[in-house]
């Protein structure tokens, strides 16, 4: 406990320092933006509506701190999936809970002007069990690109894996996620947005492939207590093309704390020129 209570008094401690830099506009344009030099910490709930002849519905938690390395060169983000399947054979129930396979990537990004991109490895780990999981390990290549005119982002994100080693009574895992995103900034930190995840089986029969959602939200930087940054928003999608047994809706909810890693950067600097 007294663990936690230090390590929260340190981000409202760094919260104040980034209230006096940058303002709520400020950050909610390097939020839009995943390779900026930005530590973060999201929250993202992703609820998926409406599986099989009961319309139960599948409840993922994603928790996927995002570190900036190497002075911005290398962005990390690893995604920590809390599941909750229900029992699809029947009107209640619970099938299992828990954590999936976890999943980070890595991407260096080379200094550009105007077009910004970055690219790197994805790697899969079977930490979810029989049930939550692949029981597989994979990986393979990602590739994000975007560009920010004016109070725009547009980019996209896309990524492949196979595996490669794991349980051999498992079946093969070769699948395609690729996450397009635009936001408009409105000022006073909020914005609207769509950012949609197509992913694509390429294991599964050419009927039962794909995902495909179309929808939007958007959302709001605030400031907890006038000092945290915090990058409330939501989202809401209806999938145009899915699988006979998939989803037919999706609403997303993300509480994402932001912490520009260029603060510490500046307190350094200016600590360094007093030592002088």
């Amino acid at each position: 406990m007294k663990k936690l209570v230090t390590t929260a008094l340190l981000i409202l401690l760094l919260g104040g320092v980034i209230s006096a830099q940058q303002s709520q506009e400020e950050l909610s344009e390097a939020a839009a933006n995943p390779l900026a030099d930005l530590i973060s910490l999201p929250f993202q709930n992703n609820l998926n509506m409406n599986y099989g002849e009961y319309n139960r519905n599948v409840n993922v938690l994603n928790i996927q701190p995002v570190i900036p390395l190497a002075g911005g060169k290398v962005i990390t983000r690893t995604i920590f999936p809390i599941v909750n399947i229900p029992d699809f054979s029947a009107e209640s129930g619970k099938l299992s809970s828990g954590l999936a396979d976890i999943v980070f990537t890595a991407f260096y990004v080379p200094e550009s002007k105007g077009v910004m991109w970055g690219f790197g490895p994805v790697i899969e780990m079977p930490t979810g069990g029989s049930i939550r999981g692949t029981e597989k390990w994979s990986a393979g290549p990602s590739l994000v690109v975007l560009v920010q005119p004016g109070q725009w982002t547009f980019g996209g994100l896309i990524n492949n894996t196979w595996s490669f080693a794991g349980d051999d009574n498992r079946g093969d895992v070769n699948h395609m996620l690729l996450n397009l995103f635009v936001v408009r900034q409105l000022g006073g930190g909020w914005y609207v947005n769509s950012a949609p995840i197509i992913t694509s089986d390429w294991t599964a029969d050419s009927d039962d492939r794909w995902i495909v959602p179309l929808g939007a939200g958007g959302g709001k930087v605030v400031m907890l207590g006038g000092k945290l940054p915090l990058n409330l928003q939501t989202q809401l999608y209806y999938n145009v093309v899915r699988p006979d047994f998939g989803p037919e809706w999706q609403w997303r909810m993300q509480a994402q704390f932001l912490l520009p890693a260029k603060i510490s950067k500046k307190s350094k600097k200016i600590d360094d020129q007093k030592n002088q």
